[in-house]
């Protein structure tokens, strides 16, 4: 992929703080230090979320893509999950099986091996697990047997695999809804014109990717993790680890978009 000159074109780094934090409260999920419990006047507040909301809008019509920062999410949970992930991951093969797809029926739920997902017919060279929402067997959709809805597929092996898998899909769950806020608000709609209408109860669908090392290209043939795409569904939230090969695709054309320091 041809990738546009990085001094030239990045990707935007938005701050929306502004959308986390309450009226008349400093960004509440903030480090101390960097909110220094600073209070919004209601003025202020307003005008702080509209500029995040023009500065969404624009990422979104030149890129469709925008890092974010003070978003609030746990760095001890993001930690965490990561480490349990890798643990997972290295796994032998027999183990990782155990919780394969085929036993999470139609809740699209549990573990697939390198190979078996295929995007524009190739196969991705990626390993991952799928989770969503946790349904009890009593739920009605669970209980009509309505595709992508059931109960989630964890590691025995694993201590606290299960919590906090749960926790982050939680707290991505208030994310999302935060950032729909501010896409209504970049559109000139109601903040809580998607949440009224659509997304008051979203449809979930959490996975975590490993990447194995794989041989460099030859120069008649690229492996990629995973080809070129564009996502299905509403949002994407996307977190790397510090490795990076992530590109995406903006109007001027494909920009690389390496992992950030947390802020």
């Amino acid at each position: 992929m041809q990738v546009v000159d990085e001094e030239v074109l990045h990707v935007p780094i938005i701050d929306i703080s502004a959308l986390v934090g309450k009226t008349g409260e400093s960004p509440s999920l903030l480090d101390a230090t960097r909110s220094r419990n600073f209070r919004f006047s209601n003025t202020e507040t307003l005008r702080d979320r509209h500029t995040v909301a023009t500065q969404i809008r624009q990422a979104c019509q030149e890129f469709g893509f925008f890092y974010i920062i003070g978003h609030g999410v746990n760095e001890q949970l993001q930690a965490r999950l990561e480490q349990l992930s890798q643990q997972f991951f290295a796994q032998d093969l027999e183990t990782k099986l155990e919780m394969r797809m085929a036993l999470g029926g139609r809740a699209w739920r549990g573990y697939f091996p390198v190979g078996n997902e295929l995007t524009s017919g190739t196969p991705d060279l990626k390993e991952g697990i799928y989770f969503g929402a946790e349904l009890e067997e009593n739920h009605p959709l669970v209980q009509a047997n309505t595709p992508m809805h059931g109960r989630n597929l964890f590691p025995s092996k694993i201590p606290q695999f299960k919590e906090t898998v749960l926790e982050y899909i939680e707290s991505m769950t208030k994310l999302g809804h935060t950032l729909m806020t501010g896409i209504a608000l970049s559109l000139g709609l109601q903040e809580s014109y998607f949440a009224d209408r659509y997304t008051k109860d979203p449809l979930i669908l959490f996975r975590i990717f490993n990447y194995p090392p794989h041989p460099l290209p030859s120069e008649d043939k690229y492996s990629w993790g995973v080809g070129e795409h564009t996502d299905y569904g509403v949002l994407t939230i996307l977190k790397q680890d510090d490795i990076g090969g992530l590109q995406v695709k903006s109007q001027s054309g494909w920009i690389d978009a390496p992992p950030i320091e947390p802020i």
